[in-house]
């Protein structure tokens, strides 16, 4: 999958003429139908999209053969992938979540933790999963937790927070008052 970008997912259908209901991961929601044919996270199909609405936190999108209401929700779940040179180049700092994933995580110090693998957001900011020996962690992906981000030498530099085990739980006793 490196060389290519999730874009979106099926998350349901709309209607009973096939029309599909896709949480889009582009910059603007509406543009899940600008880069192109895009395909399921095997490579096995593809599909022509033609965003049609938008409604209920998703786009609404027609795929070409997808004509009644069974066939769109025998597609839900399914995630949209389209080549990474179809996508725009990203900005100053910024990244496509894939170009993330598979990078090695490391200290500032060298401190080797193991691979990035995988890219979150469940709605309060983006999250990076580092796999490691001792298991996976979430970093929230900031500058303070994660300072550098070097794509050509395949590396992210991260400063997990720290933690005082002997420090007093700020909520002790906050039910007996």
């Amino acid at each position: 999958m490196r060389g290519r970008v999730c874009i979106g997912v099926v998350v349901g259908a709309h209607g009973v003429k096939g029309a599909v209901r896709v949480k889009s991961f582009t910059e603007r929601p509406g543009d899940i139908a600008a880069y192109g044919p895009v395909e399921d996270e095997p490579g096995r199909r593809r599909f022509a999209l033609r965003a049609v609405g938008e409604g209920r936190g998703s786009v609404l999108v027609e795929i070409d053969g997808v004509g009644d209401r069974d066939a769109a929700l025998a597609l839900k779940g399914t995630r949209l992938f389209v080549p990474r040179a179809a996508l725009p180049a990203a900005g100053e700092d910024e990244f496509y979540p894939g170009e993330l994933v598979g990078l090695r995580a490391e200290l500032g110090d060298g401190t080797q933790l193991g691979p990035v693998t995988g890219v979150f957001d469940f709605g309060a900011g983006d999250l990076i999963e580092v796999t490691g020996p001792t298991g996976a962690m979430l970093l929230p992906f900031t500058r303070a937790a994660v300072p550098l981000v070097d794509l050509a030498a395949g590396r992210v530099v991260v400063a997990p927070p720290s933690f005082a085990p002997d420090a007093p739980d700020e909520r002790e006793g906050a039910a007996d008052a």
